[in-house]
């Protein structure tokens, strides 16, 4: 009988194309994990169980009839429940859009639609996006697959834990300031921010327009590669993309690329197993200094709330989602809509959003953060005039317990290593790079490039998982 515990992408195409397995039972096989594990992890929101057997249905006629299918073809999926997908619930997983059914998909999901990828389900995420441990959803809190006491980070938690506890091959997320990777690298699953504007934000609810990224959550860099591929590109219904023609890159045209590693990171378990992989590679290594952290993560939280303020008006019991009941006018409507439907991090993010955007605040704050995003630009560019990538820790510590952080500047403080790269709205991916001695939990290694390299980013991790086996240990996972 062929198994099918964590397949990749290429793998679960092989077995397809060769008939070693429908895509019915592909499909179902996700299902049930889905059905039997949730309950121990509460990684899904809505399962689409009809839907995505009937696609798989389709998948298997035309196999049968003699016909190729394409890489991600039959290929189950899930997604962050930021996704609009036309026709079913879309929460965010606010309580203000619980009632909310989506009137049309996402590009990123159209595109893997045509592509004929299967979405099985919708996950969850800190609501509205805002948190780092997927603790702030309004449904229910995430676990760790590895370790169900840990959190699976966040905010898109529910995306990496899915990933890593086999409730499908791959899933769909969003990267404001390292929602991707940060969650990645507590689940020991890889996850990709793609430059800015690279993945069309149409359709995805906005969280912090001039920083969110789409970006793939997979078992390995070359299942990133494969589903990037399939929803990169220019988009009419999005200004903001950008005209970069993206292709696959061997990790042999890498040859003779300087590697810069973060200096005080030197004896962090992922740069020490980067080191090992370096010297005993193609690769140039050389010391740089990173643009500084704390002085991004501050500029980071005056921007992103500012822009959260300004986002999230748009949720007033008026045009869409859930409205307060007992309000007697327009205007209690607004304050106790907002006031019931909202949860305490959302709320906290718009009053930070709103203080720093006032007239009294606003040159003082907002313009000092912006001036401080340039400039972090600016220094990534130095760097990069030194050296083709960036390594460092995606985090400085493994994935913490759950309500260990209930403090919210120390929840923020674990995106410390990411951010920067939102700011310059850089490439950059996390790779599983060990395992923590003393938990057992994953690691993850980052890898940071220029401005629409996103290929050779990816390239130089698909060699790294070439040669180390780190990304396997997925396996392991605890359910």
């Amino acid at each position: 009988m062929v198994s099918l515990e964590y397949l990749t992408i290429e793998s679960a195409h092989e077995l397809l194309s060769s008939k070693k397995v429908s895509c019915v039972e592909l499909t179902s096989y996700y299902l049930t994990r889905i059905k039997n594990l949730d309950s121990k992890i509460g990684a899904v929101l809505t399962v689409l169980e009809e839907s995505a057997l009937h696609l798989a249905q389709e998948v298997d006629e035309k196999i049968a009839s003699g016909q190729t299918i394409g890489m991600l073809e039959g290929i189950p999926y899930t997604a962050k429940d930021m996704f609009l997908t036309r026709g079913v619930r879309t929460t965010a997983a606010s309580k203000i859009l619980d009632n909310f059914i989506a009137p049309y998909s996402a590009t990123a999901i159209e595109k893997l639609n045509k592509a004929g990828s299967i979405l099985i389900a919708k996950v969850n995420q800190d609501e509205f996006a805002h948190g780092g441990s997927t603790e702030n959803s309004a449904y229910q809190i995430t676990k760790n697959p590895f370790n169900t006491e840990y959190v699976p980070g966040g905010s898109s938690g529910g995306s990496a834990a899915a990933v890593a506890a086999d409730f499908g091959i791959f899933s769909l997320g969003t990267d404001t300031g390292g929602s991707i990777r940060q969650p990645a690298a507590y689940c020991g699953v890889t996850g990709l921010k793609p430059s800015y504007g690279l993945v069309s934000r149409y359709g995805v609810v906005s969280m912090a327009s001039s920083f969110d990224c789409i970006g793939p959550i997979t078992r390995t860099a070359s299942d990133s590669t494969i589903v990037l591929e399939a929803i990169y590109g220019r988009d009419k219904m999005d200004s903001t993309t950008i005209d970069v023609k993206f292709a696959a890159t061997d990790s042999a045209k890498l040859e003779g690329l300087n590697v810069g590693l973060a200096s005080g990171f030197t004896d962090h378990p992922s740069i020490t197993e980067a080191k090992e992989f370096l010297q005993k590679s193609k690769y140039t290594t050389v010391d740089i200094e990173l643009p500084n952290s704390e002085m991004a993560l501050a500029a980071y939280y005056v921007l992103v709330p500012s822009e959260i303020s300004s986002n999230l008006e748009r949720y007033d019991g008026v045009k869409y989602g859930m409205y307060s009941a007992t309000a007697k006018d327009l205007k209690q409507s607004y304050t106790m809509t907002r006031s019931e439907f909202l949860g305490p991090e959302v709320k906290r993010r718009i009053l930070t959003g709103t203080y720093a955007l006032s007239a009294g605040y606003y040159d003082a704050y907002y313009k000092k953060a912006m001036q401080i995003r340039t400039l972090v630009s600016q220094q990534f560019d130095a760097l990069f005039q030194t050296c083709d990538f960036i390594l460092t820790p995606t985090t400085e510590q493994p994935a913490f317990k759950l309500g260990a952080k209930s403090d919210p500047v120390e929840m923020y403080k674990t995106d410390i290593l990411t951010v920067s790269a939102n700011l310059a709205g850089l490439p950059a991916i996390s790779i599983p790079a060990g395992i923590d001695s003393q938990t057992g939990l994953p690691i993850g290694l980052q890898i940071i490039g220029r401005l629409g390299e996103d290929a050779k980013v990816l390239a130089l991790a698909q060699d790294f998982q070439a040669q180390t086996d780190w990304h396997n240990k997925v396996k392991e996972c605890l359910i």
